[in-house]
């Protein structure tokens, strides 16, 4: 293996919005290693993901295909195949660290070691499933905090799943997660070159910070906080009507939704989630530190992400299963000290599984030819790159979308539309206009002719996807 390969280190979040970064034009966060990395790096400004919850995100990005290639479209759904493996073929020691959501969660997924830890609130799924997490919280005595102790709090229905982490900093999942990377980092020989996914678990719900760092959110006047009118909530389509009442009957990753939260239990989601991000931003701190006493950053690339955002009462609607960008868009870094020219913010649109072919190009990998994922490589080069035209996402019924069969995404630099199959109604946003998509033109007869171009577009991706995998057999299960 040709020696000036990088080390790569993929730290990858969960349910992170683009608009928790300062340095990426959230004023109000206290993120200096991130806005560092901003900073130094490259921030791939208009990143979009492939499906709006985790499963099929992570399968998409960790494989290179799209959700109805792979046929994992939903939470729950087995995957595990990977092109981690072609890593590991080329010589590359590969470990994760944390969560990538494989179904089973400790499938090998191409890694040679993997130290896993899963979602916080595991209380449907997997709920038996004893990750690294767990068992060190056993082993100190701990009892793991969960949506039944969560439940017993009198003020539980009203909190949105904002609460106080009860245990000490260290056994926080995030602190954990790092800290068993770095232990790793610190404790084995280095190899000749290692690819480490580190996948942090928040900040997804529970919204469960330390204490302190959500008052610090509290504290600030500046606090972003969103309002909807009763004209928006009228203009959703059925399918997220329904989620909402959805979400105030069954409390996922115990957040026991309102339809009409007040603006302080708003304040109150939203400190505690921005909290949740700097306890990260610490964590990734940390790991940047380490990796420099280590030696591994005389040859590194580092890769920030998240698997898609959340609505955070935006628009009216808990967590993800939506496509509204507050969702869909997520942040996303590359920072390679001396490999690449750093300090430029991208704004051409790209995918989130565009990430795949990207590592497997900086490992000196062939991408496989049919993978749909472009590689970002040539912009992280300075060469002239046009980025997508446009991006899709999409996801079928999952636990949170009462009675949605699919529902699929087009977007482009200046517009969106959002189809629910076998419904009359949709999403139509002039992204111009409208920034913040609360206008929804779906039956404004002046947009029908574009509405009628994006369903065409939409049908050409999916008939030129099937053309453009149509040898390759299953790929991730």
């Amino acid at each position: 293996m040709s020696s000036d390969r990088p080390h790569i280190i993929l730290v990858m979040t969960d349910q992170q919005r683009f608009d928790t970064i300062r340095a990426l034009g959230a004023s109000h966060m206290h993120t200096p290693n991130l806005d560092r990395l901003v900073r130094e790096g490259i921030s791939f400004d208009n990143c979009f993901i492939n499906a709006p919850s985790c499963v099929p995100s992570r399968a998409a990005l960790f494989s290179g295909y799209s959700p109805h290639t792979s046929g994992v479209l939903r939470n729950g759904q087995q995957w595990g195949k990977t092109w981690v493996s072609l890593l590991a073929d080329a010589g590359y020691h590969c470990v994760n660290v944390g969560k990538m959501h494989t179904i089973p969660y400790d499938a090998p997924a191409g890694f040679h070691e993997r130290f896993v830890v899963e979602n916080k609130d595991r209380f449907y799924e997997g709920r038996w499933y004893a990750d690294e997490w767990d068992k060190a919280l056993v082993h100190q005595g701990a009892t793991k905090p969960s949506r039944a102790q969560y439940r017993t709090m009198p003020d539980y229905t009203e909190r949105l799943g904002a609460v106080d982490w009860p245990l000490a900093d260290r056994q926080h999942a995030d602190v954990f997660v790092a800290e068993t990377a770095l232990w790793w980092l610190e404790t084995r020989p280095r190899p000749e070159a290692l690819f480490m996914q580190i996948g942090l678990p928040g900040p997804h719900p529970p919204y469960d910070p330390p204490a302190r760092y959500a008052k610090a959110y509290l504290d600030n006047p500046d606090l972003p906080v969103p309002q909807v009118t009763a004209a928006e909530l009228d203009g959703l389509p059925a399918s997220l009507k329904a989620k909402r009442m959805h979400d105030i009957e069954v409390d996922h990753d115990a957040v026991s939704w309102s339809l009409e939260p007040t603006r302080e239990q708003l304040r109150r989601l939203r400190a505690h989630y921005d909290g949740n991000v700097t306890l990260i931003d610490e964590q990734i701190g940390r790991l940047l530190e380490t990796l420099e006493t280590t030696g591994y950053l005389d040859n590194c690339v580092v890769i920030f992400m998240s698997d898609h955002g959340d609505n955070l009462g935006e628009h009216g609607l808990s967590q993800k299963w939506s496509m509204y960008d507050s969702v869909t868009r997520v942040p996303a870094i590359v920072w390679a000290p001396g490999r690449f020219a750093g300090g430029r913010r991208l704004e051409q649109m790209c995918q989130l599984f565009d990430f795949g072919p990207t590592i497997l190009d900086l490992a000196g990998v062939a991408p496989p030819p049919d993978m749909e994922a472009q590689s970002l490589l040539p912009a992280l080069e300075g060469a002239a790159w046009q980025g997508r035209a446009a991006v899709f996402c999409e996801q079928v019924g999952d636990v949170a979308m009462a009675n949605t069969r699919l529902i699929t995404m087009v977007r482009t630099p200046t517009d969106k539309a959002v189809l629910f199959l076998g419904a009359d109604d949709g999403q139509y946003f002039d992204l111009v206009a409208d920034p913040v998509e609360v206008h929804n033109l779906w039956h404004d007869p002046a947009a029908q002719p574009r509405l009628d171009q994006l369903r065409r577009m939409l049908l050409e991706w999916r008939l030129d996807s099937s053309v453009h995998t149509m040898d390759r057999g299953v790929a991730v299960r």
